[in-house]
Parts: structure tokens; C-alpha cells; sequence
């Protein structure tokens, strides 16, 4: 079975900031890519759209806050929402992806970092994402048949 190649965007989702990585699946190496900042529907479906293209996305993974037990939440909820809307307005696959601790993950490395607050709070919903994104590409979930790795 051949490797997938291309790229692959791993999405913190966030109802005022969004975190992005991008990572190669060839290489199953990610990177934090931006922090966006919500704008309204018709500015971030363009801002999605161009980041497909320009990136040649071939994924996104959105990553889903899950409760402690594995159960969903309602920030998982609006995450699938937003994971749906991103799909269709740019006709990128998507998949899901549990996310638990990755927002204290990214804060306590950018603390030992000493990053004044204000760094940390610019760099934390991308780093966040990083995380995600290199923990999805770990678990091989994407060369797996199913277009959702959490249910």
C-alpha cells in the first residue's frame, strides 16, 4: 500500500480564533501554519478556500474537544458544524479528531518557552493544532478508509 501524499491542514476551532497546521503526508511532519481570526461567512469561507488552493490541501483535520470519558461535547458539536461548513464551501475532505489537552499542552510548552502572555496567546490556537495534527498523522488515521477517525 502506497504511502498518501500531499498536504494536510489540522484546524483548532475556535468561535472568535481558529488554529492551523499544516503538515505533509508524506513525511507525517506538521507545522504550525497561522492563527485566524474570525471575521464573518463570506470572509472565512474566502480565507478557507485560498488556504486550500494556495496550500493544495488535500485533508483538513478539525479537531474535536471531547470529554475526559471520550464523549462529546458542545464544542464538539459546533466543531462538526464548522468542520461540515469547511467542507462544503471548499470541497476538501474532512475528518475528526480528538483534541483533549492539546490547548495545555501548547500553553505549558510556550510558557516554558517565556513567551510574554501576549505571545502565548498568539501562538497557542496554532500550536494547539500542531499538536493535533501530529498526533492524527501518528495514529495513521489518514490512510484509514474512513472520513471521520472519532466517532
Amino acid at each position: 500500500m502506497s504511502k498518501p501524499q500531499g498536504r494536510i491542514a489540522g484546524i483548532d476551532y475556535g468561535t472568535v480564533r481558529i488554529g492551523i497546521a499544516i503538515g505533509d503526508l508524506e513525511t507525517n511532519l506538521a507545522g504550525p501554519y497561522e492563527t485566524y481570526t474570525r471575521c464573518n461567512i463570506q470572509l472565512d469561507a474566502q480565507y478557507f478556500c485560498e488556504l486550500a488552493s494556495a496550500e493544495r490541501i488535500q485533508r483538513f483535520v478539525v479537531g474535536l474537544p471531547v470529554h475526559l470519558d471520550g464523549h462529546e461535547s458542545q464544542k464538539s458539536r459546533e466543531a462538526r458544524q464548522f468542520g461540515e461548513w469547511l467542507g462544503n464551501i471548499t470541497g476538501v475532505p474532512i475528518d475528526y479528531f480528538d483534541e483533549r489537552f492539546t490547548s495545555a499542552e501548547a500553553e505549558q510548552i510556550l510558557q516554558e518557552a517565556n513567551l510574554t502572555k501576549k505571545r502565548r496567546k498568539a501562538r497557542i490556537d496554532q500550536l494547539a493544532a500542531q499538536i493535533m495534527l501530529t498526533a492524527y498523522l501518528e495514529s495513521g488515521a489518514q490512510s484509514q478508509d474512513s472520513p471521520d477517525s472519532i466517532d
